[in-house]
């Protein structure tokens, strides 16, 4: 299996900007599909963005699309989640997984890290 470490979040006022970083340990990680969810307490899971393999293809949430960029280094093992002009409506744990084919689809995801908090303050 992947293990992934998730970093970068933290306290930011609104209109801040953050990226939060995720680096995986395991078998070859150009091999996985990338995505980001994050969840508030007590609401369900959602779907933030996506990255193919390449990184040519990207899926956003509509919620976030414009503001939130995600790319990714295979050289570095790692995927990134650049956030900019955030919203209180975005405090949340932010998780990044892994897939073996592009969806937006959390019950698609394999492997998940442990979450890191963001918290958007206005």
């Amino acid at each position: 299996q992947v293990q992934l470490v998730e970093s970068g979040g933290g306290l930011v006022q609104a209109g801040g900007s953050l990226r939060l970083s995720c680096a995986a340990v395991g078998r070859t990680f150009s091999s996985y599909r990338m995505g980001w969810f994050r969840q508030a307490p007590g609401k369900e899971r959602d779907f933030v963005a996506a990255i193919s393999q390449s990184g040519m293809t990207t899926y956003y949430a509509i919620s976030v699309k414009g503001r939130f960029t995600i790319s990714r280094d295979n050289a570095k093992n790692t995927v990134y989640l650049q956030m900019n002009s955030l919203k209180p409506e975005d405090t949340a744990v932010y998780y990044c997984a892994t897939a073996l084919h592009i969806t937006t689809e959390a019950r698609r995801y394999d492997d998940w890290g442990q979450g890191t908090q963001v918290t958007v303050s206005s």
